[in-house]
């Protein structure tokens, strides 16, 4: 079993994390999805290679199949537009292992230029894989799911600009696809989130790019350049994807990147090869960061209690507010920074500390006062309420800007 053995060793999955699972991966023929379902096979599952190209889906399979076990993959000719395709892979896998335990809609068509230049049936195309493609998917596979009360949905979504609205729209599309779903589906088991690959420079990509790097003024080569920082091996995206997977329900409902999985499954790919010393600051300083970290913890905490008590419908908005702009619910972002407490009590005592894993913790609780800021000016019309308001908030936001100012490295 030797995919992806040195990310997956040095983190908390194991080969037996979705053992007795079974996944349906569509366009797994290569690039990401491939490396997906490699990944997912590894951590215990059968997979489903969903795609449309019977060369490159066959070959695959049998891939999966000599690195892992016989028999734990399963090559299903999809097009994913289509309605009776689509449900004959349902019926071809129930048949297989009786049973989908995931879904992730990773195939997709990527036609690039201006909106102007595009035909209007490329975008026809990209609506049909992009949007109509994982609607067909939700439709085949929630219903089974939610009877079962388990299950994980999840789409693909994608970080564009100029020159990629035909793609860009569509996948932005299936991001709100996401978001409905998890509305649709809160109170049950089953868990739907949108992960991104972050910038992986694919056969696919590297393509698309050469349609429209020269708009940029730049080559290929100098386009990529511009992410450095960003980029990620089409090994490390699967792999993000499959940990993405195998820990969905801390995920439930959020938009993501491959990193943040991989990190969330103890993983720093950074990290890997050279391991960097934990951060030490300054005692007296950690003391300060310490009390304004228990401040931010106290004042979210009371917010979150008076979202509780709310009515179901604001109650719901709330908390999938704080997700989408937090980038996690509320319990996880007040676990960490308990955690980052723990981590800063023990600096001020003059101890080394890894506080680095949650330093971002107090830049997310600042970015959302800064849009809950904004909702409160475009919506309350009492100027003297409003007022009070935007000092109170400014107070929360201030505190976990100080914060965020104590955890920068350097």
């Amino acid at each position: 079993m030797n995919a992806h053995p040195l990310l997956f060793s040095t983190g908390n999955l194991t080969q037996k994390t979705l053992a007795g699972q079974v996944a349906v991966i569509t366009g797994a023929g290569g690039g990401i999805g491939l490396e997906t379902a490699r990944s997912v096979a590894w951590l215990g599952a059968r997979v489903a290679i969903a795609e449309i190209d019977p060369h490159t889906g066959e070959a695959a399979a049998e891939r999966i199949n000599a690195e892992i076990l016989p028999g734990t993959c399963l090559f299903v000719h999809t097009d994913v537009g289509d309605a009776h395709s689509v449900d004959e892979l349902k019926q071809r896998v129930l048949s297989e292992w009786g049973r989908v335990d995931i879904v992730l809609n990773n195939a997709t068509l990527a036609p690039l230029g201006g909106i102007s230049e595009r035909p209007i049936r490329d975008w026809d195309a990209s609506y049909r894989v992009n949007l109509r493609g994982p609607v067909l998917l939700a439709q085949a596979f929630l219903p089974e799911m939610i009877e079962r009360n388990s299950g994980v949905f999840a789409c693909v979504s994608s970080v564009g600009g100029a020159y990629m609205g035909a793609y860009e729209t569509l996948k932005a599309a299936q991001v709100e696809l996401a978001r409905t779903l998890d509305g649709e589906l809160e109170g049950t088991n089953v868990t739907v989130f949108t992960i991104g690959p972050g910038i992986v420079p694919t056969a696919t990509a590297r393509a698309g790019v050469a349609q429209i790097a020269g708009r940029y003024g730049k080559t290929v080569e100098g386009f990529f350049e511009m992410y450095k920082d960003q980029l990620m091996s089409v090994e490390e995206a699967g792999a993000g994807f499959a940990a993405a997977l195998a820990l969905a329900p801390r995920f439930r409902g959020m938009e993501i990147f491959a990193r943040q999985a991989l990190i969330a499954a103890g993983i720093d790919i950074v990290d890997v090869t050279s391991p960097v010393s934990p951060q030490q600051i300054d005692s007296a300083q950690a003391g300060e960061a310490l009390a304004l970290c228990r401040e931010v913890r106290a004042t979210l905490s009371k917010e979150y209690e008076g979202w509780k008590k709310r009515s179901l419908f604001e109650r719901q908005w709330m908390l999938r507010d704080f997700k989408q702009h937090a980038g996690q619910p509320v319990d996880q972002a007040l676990e960490a920074l308990d955690q980052l407490a723990t981590e800063l009590d023990g600096c001020s005592r003059g101890e080394a500390a890894a506080i680095e894993k949650h330093r971002s913790i107090a830049g997310r609780v600042a970015g959302y006062y800064r849009h809950y800021l904004a909702l409160a000016e475009s919506s309350m019309k009492d100027p003297v309420k409003l007022k009070e308001y935007q000092g109170i908030i400014r107070g929360w936001q201030e505190a976990a800007e100080r914060l965020e100012i104590f955890l920068k490295p350097g």
